[in-house]
């Protein structure tokens, strides 16, 4: 067999036998050796989804190793029902089924024969469990405006990472700014409560990435209550209280907590990031400085965070300890904490023992360092038991080493050195084998090598010796070691041949040699002649757009022919093999042919012959030549040279076509792979004769013009396309395919007005150049038309087709197309509400337009309100503009189905019965014949109640009293309003009734509010003034009859009392309810569907585009879904951010 060894070329092989000399030759397997640990487990997390869990344990010896294990230091037995043993490993599986947690532990392996043990390092198997927040009951929380307030999170234990949000039940964050923080903890603090502040849905959610899972905390409910909601009965002591509660303040740290007192101490690990954070209640709201006592923060590791509550120092080295002091500041004070910052290190290895093969009566020394904070302590020990139980003899030991003399086979053990101190642990093996065997060669005998001439050869001669050998080698008919400098032999037992003649083949012995004996392979050399390569031609000059050819000649010994490979390459980027997609560049082994050669191809060209052995390569630089020709004589641009033609590179002379009646000048530039030259001197002044333009104006149009008339307009020639002088433009028009002789007018510009006899009229045109020496070449016509003027009749309005209560369909009849006066771009409807057909009230005109594109007759006019009268009328119009109006058609509106009611409280409940009221739908929609409630049943039960149903057919009817309810049970209410058409859209709202024995009044009764107080004794003022007018106008004879009428329309600021009852949350398992909302819609009119938009047209209120396409919803929006809150609910991560 025959291999690459070196050469001059192959740097990667050389380095690859290098890497191979440096690495240690490792004991074959078929001497005896104390076993070693190939293979191991670092920390295992059993996670949930996964099917099952591998511990492993992988080692390898002579006698083969077996193996044992301990958990939490105490012997493990694998013969466990539920544990899967691999065969001839340590290695274990845990499936994933059942009960795994009192697997978790810490586990060693040992693998262990006659002459050995060796140890493992802990491997940390962590059965997590899933996470819950516990079930409670969060109370309600009441502050002034001003005050200082923490919701507390105290997320569950789980396994790292953690990440805490605060949101709302809409998974909507709470924003977080210089007022409101979220310590790294999880708590939600208030430095000083906004009267905003208030909700009832404060929700902390503990996200834990790796367990793939989300727990949410029960809503917390926060009312912040303003002064200027102070009753105007307060007395002026009761106001100055309620100011006293927001009177400004100077800071006070609530992070860290005041029970610390004004300095805390933290530990933290060389190269973690450190975490530091304060923040202070007050008003006006304190800002937090930190800094440094003693030295300054380390730039560019530390960043300030959370509106500057929180210190980050990435990477922290021993040189961060010290103190850190945050400052919290505003213009009443300030308040500090300092932080005590210790940095430690886990154990980590300075000088790790390593293993070793001795030969009897030698000596050695084992050497095990480690460097921490605190500094670690050293144990040593051997087979995996104390050092102190298993001595041997003439072993000298202390915390640092181990030295032994006068090694015999029976010292043959496995040593370990372990590092700990309080941050971790660290286990190193190193084997100590006792052996004395004759030399085993490892490498094949008679294997074959092949080289080159004048590259080196590398001849192998692996070997494991103990005692140490001696190598040697040498030719086989020669019988005498090998001496030179051309030669060289490595310490693993290679030889390397430099500078290779052809008298270097044939046959070569290494022998290896030690107390216990000698032992020899043979190695055949084989020499081959170097492969040659020459491209041509060398460096041509290749003008631009020839053809570039190149061909590369190469020789190499017969037997590397069959894998001789040739490759292309410019500038160091490979051809593909065959060349360009384009067929420009192709590549036909070794040829390479370039066509229509640009300055882009200028560069190295370089080609390469690869064979099994060796390398080669040559290179040659192609040059590409051309000239620029180039001319001054614009007029226009006087001094401004132009590029005329270019020149190929072996040309000197060029035949140019010139323009007539111009003034020429030229130069000459030449052109390389360099660049450019400096321009040649000008040539003398060149002036061509005049003669008649070649060409005719371009671009013939009409510009906007009046009705009758037409405005022609032309591209102008240029001064060098003038070709003489005198130049004019003859312009004729006639009516489009009119038998009568042309109109015909000459301009010096390039505008003309032509009046004509009709509107929108097309006529052909012609414009042709001319000069003192002739004219141009017969000019092509162009259809060009007169100028529009606006439609004179209106559209007949043939009917509208209601399609539901805000959808109609307009028909119309097109106006004549001799009517339009120009180009008709569509039609146009303007319509308006006139009055409502609930009440009759009129509506002022507030016009609508839609606009429909091209030639049509209808048209889709949505979004109408309901239960109503319109106007309407279609016009057509034009790129002039808009005809008349056609007569006003008057249409009305059916009645739809009502918006959902403002508004739904309940203002009172007791164990067994609510109140509830709500206000009107803003927009009725039709004549309101009465309202659906419905309520079923929402408590903690993996099914909805069954739905009831209550017409109310009273429409003025504002509020209902429910009976019969279950105490202490949630309920969800609906209410709809209803018309004839059928009932609209839902409004809910949610509550619990009271339990056994409880009242009414468990919070504060609505008859103990300042405000209801006021009301009434207001009420009671009024009442007596009314009766004291009436007794004294009948003591006059006048006789009055005072008729009351009360109509309860609740405040809804006023009903937000029964939050405070009614603002508790389930606490049952994380399992949605499975109930369905399906019977919320029996017996009920299918509200009207949404009809299809594609013929709508354009409007001018944001709803339709300029092509007529509908741009706006027209469906009402989805009710939102109730929300269930559990104690602890699960969601799937991530968590929307």
């Amino acid at each position: 067999m025959e291999m690459l060894l070196s050469g001059r070329g192959l740097i990667i092989s050389l380095i690859f036998f290098l890497l191979k000399f440096s690495t240690a030759i490792e004991i074959p397997l078929s001497v005896q050796q104390v076993p070693t640990i190939i293979k191991q487990s670092k920390v295992q997390v059993a996670f949930p989804f996964d099917e099952y869990f591998q511990i492993e344990c992988e080692a390898k010896g002579n006698p083969e190793p077996t193996f044992t294990w301990t958990k939490d230091d105490k012997p493990f037995n694998l013969s466990d029902p539920q544990i899967i043993v691999s065969n001839n490993s340590g290695t274990f599986k845990i499936p994933n089924e059942g009960h795994i947690s009192h697997f978790q532990g810490k586990y060693r392996c040992f693998a262990s024969n006659k002459l050995g043990v060796a140890v493992s390092e802990e491997i940390e198997f962590i059965v997590p469990n899933v996470p819950k927040f516990p079930k409670e009951k969060i109370e309600p929380l009441e502050v002034e405006e001003g005050d200082a307030i923490v919701l507390p999170c105290n997320p569950p234990k789980g396994l790292p990472p953690l990440h805490i949000y605060w949101m709302n039940i809409e998974l909507e964050h709470i924003e977080q700014d210089e007022r409101v923080y979220m310590s790294q903890k999880g708590d939600l603090y208030f430095a000083n409560v906004e009267e905003k502040d208030s909700r009832n849905d404060y929700c902390c959610f503990a996200a834990f990435p790796r367990l793939r899972t989300i727990v949410q905390k029960m809503p917390m409910k926060l009312t912040v209550n303003s002064l200027k909601h102070v009753n105007d009965s307060s007395s002026s002591t009761e106001i100055g209280s309620k100011a006293n509660s927001i009177k400004q303040r100077k800071p006070r740290l609530l992070l860290p907590p005041p029970e610390s007192g004004g300095e805390s101490s933290l530990t933290i690990l060389k190269g973690e990031t450190l975490l530091l954070e304060c923040f202070a209640e007050g008003l006006p709201t304190p800002q937090v400085d930190w800094n440094k006592l003693g030295g300054d923060l380390p730039k560019g590791r530390e960043t300030k965070e959370n509106y500057g509550k929180t210190l980050k120092i990435e990477n922290v080295s021993y040189r961060d300890k010290g103190i850190y002091r945050c400052t919290a500041n505003n213009f009443l004070g300030s308040a500090t904490h300092d932080f005590h910052i210790t940095v430690e290190e886990p154990p980590r290895w300075t000088k790790k023992p390593q293993s070793g093969v001795y030969s009897t009566g030698s000596s050695g020394i084992l050497l095990c360092e480690a460097e921490g904070e605190p500094e670690p302590t050293i144990k040593w020990r051997v087979n995996g038991s104390p050092i102190e139980k298993n001595p041997f003899a003439g072993d000298v030991v202390s915390s640092r080493e181990i030295s032994f003399t006068n090694l015999q086979p029976n010292h043959t053990a496995v040593y370990q050195c372990e590092a700990s101190n309080a941050h971790g642990t660290i286990l190193a093996n190193a084997n100590i084998d006792v052996v004395d065997v004759r030399p085993l060669i490892q490498t094949e005998d008679e294997e074959n090598y092949a080289t080159v001439v004048g590259y080196s050869a590398f001849l192998y001669c692996e070997f494991f010796s103990s005692p140490e050998a001696i190598v040697s080698w040498q030719k086989v008919e020669e019988a005498k070691p090998l001496e030179g400098r051309r030669y060289h032999i490595y310490e693993n037992g290679t030889l390397q041949i430099n500078r290779t003649t052809e008298e270097d083949a044939g046959s070569y012995s290494c022998w290896v040699e030690n107390a216990k004996g000698k032992t020899a392979v043979t190695a055949n050399l084989d020499i081959r002649n170097a492969t040659k390569l020459r491209i041509s031609p060398k460096n041509p000059r290749v003008p631009r757009s020839h053809t570039l050819e190149l061909r590369c000649e190469s020789t190499c010994d017969s037997y590397l022919k069959h894998s001789l490979k040739l490759s292309w390459s410019k500038d160091g980027e490979a051809f593909e093999i065959n060349g360009t997609e384009d067929g420009r560049i192709i590549i036909d082994g070794a040829n390479l042919t370039i066509s229509n050669v640009t300055l882009e191809d200028k560069g190295i060209y370089s080609c390469s012959a690869q064979t099994a052995l060796d390398s080669v390569a040559d290179i040659t630089q192609v040059t590409i030549l051309e000239y620029i020709v180039e001319f001054e004589g614009n007029k226009e641009e006087p001094g401004r040279w132009e590029e005329l033609t270019r020149v190929q590179g072996k040309e000197t002379t060029v035949l140019l076509s010139l323009a007539p009646y111009v003034r020429y000048q030229f130069r000459v530039i030449a052109v390389n792979e360099v660049g450019r030259s400096q321009p040649s001197q000008p040539s003398d002044h060149h002036e061509t004769p005049p003669a008649a333009p070649d060409k005719n104006p371009q671009n013939i149009r009409v510009q906007a013009s009046q009705p009758k008339e037409m405005i022609i307009k032309w591209e102008p020639l240029k001064s060098m396309e003038q070709n003489g002088p005198g130049l004019e433009y003859r312009v004729t028009w006639k009516p489009q395919g009119a038998p009568v002789e042309w109109e015909e007018e000459t301009v010096t510009n390039h505008t003309l007005r032509v009046m004509t006899p009709t509107v929108y009229a097309p006529y052909d045109v012609q414009v042709q150049a001319v000069n003192h020496l002739g004219s141009g070449p017969e000019p092509q016509s162009v259809v060009l038309y007169s100028g529009e003027d606006y439609p004179d009749t209106a559209p007949v309005i043939h009917g509208v087709d209601v399609i539901n209560s805000t959808l109609v369909k307009v028909t119309w009849s097109s106006i004549p197309k001799d009517r339009v006066h120009g180009h008709l771009k569509g039609y146009q409807i303007n319509w308006w509400k006139t009055k409502s057909l609930l009440d009759g009230r009129t509506h002022p005109k507030e016009v609508n337009i839609l606009r429909f594109s091209g030639q049509r007759s209808y048209g889709m006019v949505p979004s109408l309100d309901a239960f109503s009268e319109f106007h309407l009328t279609v016009l057509a119009y034009n790129s002039k503009g808009a005809g008349p109006e056609s007569e006003p058609y008057t249409f009305q509106t059916p009645e739809g189905v009502p918006e959902q009611p403002t508004f739904l409280k309940v203002i009172k409940v007791d164990k067994d019965t609510a109140t509830l009221s709500w206000g009107l739908p803003k927009k009725l929609n039709g004549n309101l014949t009465g309202y659906l409630l419905q309520y079923q049943i929402i408590n903690d039960t993996y099914e909805v109640g069954e739905l009831n149903d209550i017409n109310i057919t009273t429409p003025s009817q504002p509020s209902w009293h429910l009976r019969n309810l279950n105490a202490a049970t949630k309920y969800k209410f609906y209410l709809r309003a209803c018309t004839s058409k059928g009932c609209g859209k839902p409004i809910t709202e949610e509550s619990t009734t009271l339990g056994e024995g409880k009242y009414a009044g468990l919070y504060d009764d609505i008859s103990t509010q300042g405000w209801f107080i006021g009301l009434m004794c207001a009420i009671a003022l009024l009442t007596l003034i009314l009766l004291t007018v009436c007794f004294v106008k009948r003591n006059k004879g006048g006789k009055y009859s005072v008729k009351e009428k009360e109509d309860l329309h609740p405040d809804p600021e006023v009903q937000s009392v029964k939050d405070e009852t009614f603002g508790e949350y389930s606490d049952s398992d994380e399992k949605p309810l499975k109930g369905s909302l399906r019977s919320l819609n029996r017996d009920m009119q299918a509200t009207e569907s949404a009809d299809s938009l594609v013929e709508y047209g354009e409007g001018d209120h944001g709803l339709f585009n300029e092509d007529g396409s509908f741009i706006g919803a027209y469906t009402g929006s989805k009710e939102k879904g109730s929300v269930e809150s559990n104690g602890s609910s699960t969601a799937t991560f991530p968590l929307r951010a």
